[in-house]
């Protein structure tokens, strides 16, 4: 017979027994079983060749050690170390992980939970889009934990792991400002989509204002090309000013520094560049780029700590968890000394 067909309650038929001893066998508890129906039930098995469905027993289990992570774009460098900052710790303490890439889209996110809900995850970390507090009564009412890594939906009523995204964008800017730079321009990603992005984009505007200057905001789609970039700076730079430019998103620099490459000659006297992470090449390019770095793995790290913690209900780990970012002082900015 085909081990697609057959179940539990056939098994049990032809072994003579109940479909709860058979499940009990199953699951290795077998300890006040008799050899007999053992052996009837390890015959009917292996006549039929029946497997059981992991995901049927999983369901089952009072936890299944799965945890889902969903994060907003798995492509670039940043979010591969936070997804192994995740896996390391859910290696040790035994449990794996099923990831999804949003593509900071609530209808991917709606899938996405919806489906790994119906896997039996234990819980989720994820890399939230702003809409994502419609999913949170779906998420609760299963009973599940969440941790939120990176961005957030609120900051005083969930459990959150995430960097001082602010405080590293005012802190930099205002050292830069000290630069006597003519001209700022930031280039991000829509603000409204992410908290993140939105800390950032604030941490520019106060720097700026702090200081009584004033700055050019450039809002881009997320799909724009090194091109189009190009246009949009070259109606914005002037020349004869020195311009210092910030861009917001990690995915969104490599694009401006290739768009940029007819003016690297003019980085750091006219030309000031600065951006989020790219460690993977900023360091290597000519010139390198000046770059504020969050410290991702251990984002991951601290983020499966705490999911990890709420499930098991240990309650040893601190709710709300801001770690520092850094900035690496390169070559495309004057300011090159901490």
């Amino acid at each position: 017979m085909s081990n697609q067909k057959i179940t539990i309650r056939e098994i049990a038929e032809r072994a003579n027994t109940s479909k709860t001893t058979v499940s009990f066998y199953l699951n290795g508890k077998t300890d006040k079983m008799s050899e007999e129906t053992k052996e009837r039930i390890a015959k009917v098995i292996e006549e039929t060749n029946y497997r059981p469905s992991v995901a049927a027993r999983l369901l089952n289990a009072k936890q299944t050690k799965l945890i889902g992570v969903i994060i907003g774009d798995i492509t670039n460098a940043f979010a591969n170390q936070i997804v192994k900052g995740i896996e390391d710790i859910a290696r040790e303490k035994r449990y794996q992980l099923i990831v999804g890439n949003s593509n900071y889209d609530l209808e991917n996110e709606k899938a996405y939970v919806n489906r790994m809900l119906e896997m039996g995850v234990d819980g989720f970390i994820v890399q939230p889009s702003s809409g994502f507090h419609e999913l949170l009564t779906k998420i609760k009412a299963e009973k599940k934990s969440i941790v939120f890594i990176d961005s957030q939906v609120s900051m005083d009523r969930e459990k959150w792991v995430k960097t001082n995204n602010y405080e590293a964008v005012l802190d930099t800017i205002n050292q830069l400002i000290n630069e006597d730079y003519d001209e700022y321009i930031m280039i991000t990603a829509d603000p409204s989509i992410l908290s993140t992005r939105l800390e950032r984009t604030t941490g520019f505007e106060h720097a700026l204002g702090v200081r009584e200057k004033t700055g050019t905001t450039l809002v881009v789609d997320g799909d724009i090309t090194s091109d189009e970039i190009l246009n949009l700076l070259n109606s914005k730079l002037k020349f004869g000013s020195r311009t210092l430019i910030f861009v917001a998103n990690c995915f969104l620099l490599p694009r401006v520094y290739i768009a940029l490459k007819n003016y690297h000659n003019l980085m750091p006297e006219t030309l000031g560049l600065i951006g989020f992470d790219n460690t993977e090449w900023s360091d290597f390019s000519s010139p390198t780029v000046t770059t504020i770095v969050q410290p991702a793995y251990d984002e991951g790290n601290r983020a499966a700590c705490l999911l990890i913690d709420t499930i098991e209900g240990l309650n040893q780990e601190l709710p709300n968890q801001i770690l520092k970012c850094n900035v690496q002082w390169r070559e495309s900015t004057l300011h090159t000394k901490q």
